[in-house]
């Protein structure tokens, strides 16, 4: 028996260090990912370290701009510990129920602020392809982006971006990284999110955050993503 467990521990052990490199390596080749895209923006690795760590503190900010009152019922959710185990507990908030609309710092301010520096110092033709580009993209991630309830608006994670390659590629731009880049996060940005401001009312969230759906949200990886197809 003692033979049996000596094993199951040492497999244990084995799962767990397998687990550990495949997150380190994932995790390597993620920040990797980022360099390169950043790098073809012309933007210093000492730059993109500032970005990754300001989005990543930025993820856990909202800033909130308005409440709407909602038309359906909240659902929120309550954890409560009972001998060490955590249970999920819906609560349905039925009267006066509010939405929260706020914008999240890494989600969404920190990528746009990078766009508008990008345009910045764009030539005249690049800022109006990536202004075409941005319009383009608004119109895909609108037509595929869905209010899913309870949650907030919904999208498949390579639309924007693969639009917003093609509107790099085909746009005769000096900068298609920089046409990629802010497409993808503009596009994102206005075609799923803002112009679906008007669903929220009917989501049953707490809070509608504006770029706010996780660490690294659609808006940022969009862009991301975007740059990197350009490049292969």
């Amino acid at each position: 028996m003692r033979g049996v467990q000596v094993y199951t521990h040492h497999n244990i052990r084995f799962i767990a260090l397998l687990v550990f490199i495949l997150l380190a390596t994932a995790i390597f080749i993620f920040l990797g990912a980022l360099e390169s895209a950043f790098s073809s923006l012309g933007i210093s690795p000492a730059t993109v370290l500032l970005i990754l760590a300001a989005t990543l503190i930025g993820s856990a900010i909202n800033i909130p701009i308005s409440h709407i009152e909602a038309t359906v019922p909240i659902i929120t959710e309550e954890y409560v510990s009972f001998f060490g185990l955590s249970y999920r507990i819906p609560q349905v908030v039925y009267s006066r129920a509010v939405t929260l609309v706020a914008v999240n710092v890494g989600g969404a301010l920190i990528p746009s602020i990078v766009s508008l520096y990008l345009l910045s110092r764009s030539d005249a033709t690049t800022i109006l392809y990536g202004l075409v580009g941005i319009g383009v993209v608004s119109i895909v991630s609108h037509i595929f982006a869905r209010p899913v309830r309870g949650v907030g608006i919904a999208m498949p994670p390579f639309v924007a971006p693969i639009a917003a390659a093609l509107m790099a590629i085909v746009l005769p731009s000096s900068s298609p990284s920089t046409v990629a880049y802010v497409s993808g996060v503009f596009g994102t940005l206005i075609g799923a999110d803002l112009t679906n401001l008007s669903v929220i009312p009917e989501l049953g969230s707490p809070i509608a955050s504006i770029g706010g759906a996780g660490t690294f949200d659609g808006v940022f990886l969009s862009g991301i993503i975007a740059v990197l197809i350009v490049g292969l």
